[in-house]
């Protein structure tokens, strides 16, 4: 007898393996959720709120959401759209993100993000806030002005590397992405190869000298939206 538990997202019934949060059962059903701070292989974080999702009428990040039998679940309506758009829209003016050059752009999620929303401009104003570059380090470049602290290259450190190079200081406004030496990120261990800058979902954290191995037109997401190979992958089947 199968211990599987039975659940609906958008009226659609996929089953999920007992543990499995929603986002983790929707993905192997091949339903993408839009998301930033959550990632494979990375304990759940549930700090950027982009996998909102309503359960039983309910708002609920999917990326902590134990998935449970029974659970009704949204996840693509006109709410949840217009609630991911005004997160992105708040990431992209609470920073200084430049995507026109910068060396991430196609392989970068928060513009992904953007594009699958449908988000060609801000709706809020510019902040512009004075944010400090790292490039002590021989390897590894750190651009705060991309930080949209999901805390991704914080876990993957911690959780992946062993190294705990990245950690969050501050509050509120002044919060920040840090690492363990008052010099900067050259006087720590952390490694051009660490999980913890392939980790990163923006042009925050890039190795020295690769930033245009991969042509632009030639990247991730320069020809299908984000969650194109989760919602493939199914259809394939």
């Amino acid at each position: 007898m199968s211990d599987r538990i039975s659940l609906t997202i958008d009226g659609r019934q996929i089953e999920a393996e007992p543990g499995q949060t929603i986002l983790e059962a929707a993905e192997e059903a091949g339903v993408y959720i839009p998301r930033l701070c959550w990632m494979k292989g990375l304990s759940a974080f549930g700090s950027c709120r982009v996998c909102t999702v309503r359960v039983n009428g309910r708002p609920q990040s999917a990326c902590t959401q134990p998935a449970a039998p029974g659970m009704v679940v949204e996840n693509d309506t006109q709410e949840l759209r217009e609630l991911r758009r005004s997160l992105i829209d708040m990431l992209f003016i609470e920073g200084n993100h430049f995507c026109m050059f910068c060396e991430k752009s196609g392989d970068c999620e928060l513009q992904a993000l953007a594009y699958r929303l449908g988000i060609t401009a801000p709706q809020y104003p510019f902040m512009f806030p004075q944010r400090e570059l790292d490039a002590t380090h021989p390897e590894i470049f750190v651009d705060r002005n991309r930080c949209i602290l999901c805390g991704r290259c914080v876990r993957a450190s911690q959780e992946l590397d062993g190294k705990h190079v990245f950690g969050f200081v501050g509050r509120g406004a002044g919060k920040k992405v840090a690492v363990n030496a008052e010099s900067g990120l050259g006087g720590t261990d952390a490694a051009g190869d660490d999980e913890a800058v392939a980790a990163c979902p923006t042009g925050s954290l890039l190795k020295k000298r690769v930033g245009f191995a991969v042509p632009v037109g030639q990247r991730r997401f320069d020809h299908q939206p984000i969650g194109s190979e989760i919602e493939q992958a199914q259809s394939e089947e």
